[in-house]
């Protein structure tokens, strides 16, 4: 966890759950709720309802309280949803996107959907203490399975194993989207808990590098297919800032990056690794997403370090931190940056504030960045790691939750793809217009009269729990369109940033092995592996092996790191044994 809980907070949620959980007797009732679940399914007080009996009149409520699929009394359950707190956006809880969906719940299954809208970007401080106070939405969502760990074995969440097979009829959109593999990823294999539900990724580009293009075209240059010809190319950035820059040529940074290293320098890290990596290396050392401890990863934050030393890196970079710190995204749209690795639609996010929208706007078309390959791994390819499907939001209920079979119909209507096409693209004329030689939804922001209609977060993602990226009713039509899904930019640059960030991806496996204990109590790993990086990058030349081992070390020995890989290890063996590769 990037944050461990405060023993206050521990003591809160213990004391707190411990109330709820004496032995008394459990008494199912025709409300339609589940009781709820303890942290360990072997109490066998805890029992959801059975399925509906096939003799049930039809004109009565069966054991859920349903009459053909609609609770027949009024349900209420609360959601997690994530407040950005947008320029310009609309309130986040209550708005006309929310507002079709509680109608959408009601008219379907009877059950009424109040909205809990917690910070983005302080989501497991703002969960914990609501977990503490029992006082957690019915629905919960975090990308941060670790946490969810933690309030499993202090017995906040409910298992979701028995739910789903005793109720799996209610969720078939659901079993169809995300398939068996990805609803039972996290089953304990040897408990047999389930304590949450991992969402799917329909686009699984990650990363790119990115390149002003019109720089290139300004000093003649072509676009550079290898590390040696990106170090030319930024070598000349920084030697011709006057030709580029004109009067603000002291501003010029060749190649841009921040404190994240691990991640704003993935392409050059993952080029670094054995591209023919095995299943089992590559899980063992991937607890951390940043890549710190796989092997090769030293080498190329040694080349970062030498860029750093040569003045071709944003010298300032470690300075500047967190999601509300623009200094770096400023200074690209300024037009003073010429390289940069990112999200790999980074320069085409935000409409007419993107990178690409505001470049143009004050350079000319011709001022943007696009998206290129210069990073070769050992083979001569370009190595890098996309997304899995998995590894998105994962899906919890607290075990406050006393609807929990109305929380299923919430994820069985947020799996159905005319759901999900509704919030992700709107009606025709508000959100997306489609163009009419390729049929592509092309995305748009609403105007004044629709403004209640705006997407606080890209596509709707913070409400389509389950589903990360575009999905619409085929896939020839998400695929066409997924370019156009950016407005006021070139689609023909997004496609290329499609293509450049699928080219020789390699897509990690997704072991399933139950829970490694040490992942949840370890100190700030995340901390301290920044730190590392920034500090390595910023070294002397002579001094960068000393300060990269001595941060290993404390990573390793100190935060517990090599506690996690060592668990990680044993349980891959315990799980596959002498494999090296799941399949094989």
């Amino acid at each position: 966890m990037k944050k461990v809980l405060s023993v206050l907070l521990v003591l809160a949620m213990v004391l707190s759950l411990a109330a709820c959980k004496k032995d008394t007797p459990v008494t199912p009732d025709n409300s339609g709720s589940t009781p709820t679940q303890s942290a360990s399914n072997n109490n066998n007080d805890n029992k959801t309802p059975d399925a509906p009996k096939n003799d049930t009149p039809a004109d009565q409520p069966d054991a859920r309280g349903m009459i053909n699929g609609k609770f027949a009394e009024k349900r209420h359950i609360t959601v997690e949803l994530y407040d950005r707190n947008v320029d310009g956006g609309t309130e986040a809880g209550n708005n006309a996107w929310t507002q079709w969906i509680q109608q959408q719940m009601l008219d379907r299954y009877n059950v009424e959907v109040e909205f809990i809208t917690v910070s983005r970007w302080q989501e497991a401080d703002d969960i914990n203490n609501l977990l503490a106070a029992q006082t957690a939405p019915d629905i919960c969502y975090t990308y941060n399975y670790g946490a969810i760990q933690s309030y499993a074995e202090m017995g906040g969440v409910i298992d979701l194993a028995p739910v789903l097979e005793e109720n799996k009829d209610l969720v078939p959109s659901m079993f169809d989207w995300l398939g068996e593999e990805l609803i039972y990823q996290d089953l304990d294999p040897s408990e047999g808990t389930l304590w949450a539900i991992e969402g799917k990724r329909n686009e699984t580009c990650r990363i790119n590098t990115f390149i002003r293009q019109d720089w290139l075209d300004t000093l003649g240059l072509k676009s550079p297919t290898t590390r040696a010809e990106l170090e030319k190319v930024l070598v000349a950035f920084r030697d011709n800032a006057q030709t580029l820059l004109g009067a603000d040529a002291a501003k010029m940074v060749p190649f841009s990056v921040s404190y994240d290293i691990g991640w704003r320098a993935a392409n050059l890290i993952e080029s670094f690794m054995d591209p023919n990596i095995s299943d089992k290396d590559y899980y063992v050392n991937g607890y951390d997403d940043r890549k710190f401890t796989e092997p090769g990863t030293k080498e190329a934050i040694r080349v970062l370090n030498k860029w750093y030393n040569d003045g071709l890196v944003w010298k300032d970079f470690a300075e500047h931190s967190g999601s509300d710190d623009t200094a770096e995204d400023d200074m690209i749209k300024a037009g003073f940056v010429g390289c940069f690795i990112h999200n790999y639609d980074y320069p085409f996010r935000g409409g007419k504030d993107s990178i690409n929208a505001t470049l143009a706007a004050q350079y000319g078309p011709q001022a943007k960045f696009v998206a290129i390959n210069c990073f070769e791994d050992k083979n001569g390819g370009y190595t890098k790691y996309s997304y899995s499907n998995s590894g998105d939001r994962k899906v919890f209920f607290p075990a406050t939750n006393d609807e929990v079979i109305a929380s299923l119909c919430y994820l069985e209507f947020m799996s159905q793809a005319s759901t999900v096409e509704f919030l992700q693209i709107g009606e025709e004329g508000v959100i997306h217009t489609v163009d009419a030689a390729t049929g592509a939804m092309v995305i748009q922001a609403p105007d004044d009269a629709h403004h209640d209609w705006y997407q606080n977060s890209g596509k709707n993602i913070d409400m389509t729990i389950n589903c990360n990226g575009l999905r619409l009713a085929t896939e020839d039509l998400t695929n066409i369109s997924l370019a156009y899904s950016y407005s006021d930019v070139d689609p023909a640059d997004v496609k290329q940033a499609i293509e450049a960030a699928k080219l020789d991806a390699k897509v990690p496996a997704t072991p399933s092995v139950g829970d490694i204990k040490a992942e949840t109590e370890g100190t700030d790993l995340s901390g301290k592996r920044d730190q590392t990086y920034d500090k390595a990058v910023v070294a002397p030349v002579a001094d960068f092996d000393a300060v990269w081992d001595a941060g290993m070390k404390e990573y390793l020995v100190d935060g517990g790191g090599q506690d996690i890989i060592d668990e990680r290890k044993a349980a891959w063996e315990a799980t596959y044994g002498t494999a090296v590769n799941i399949g094989n």
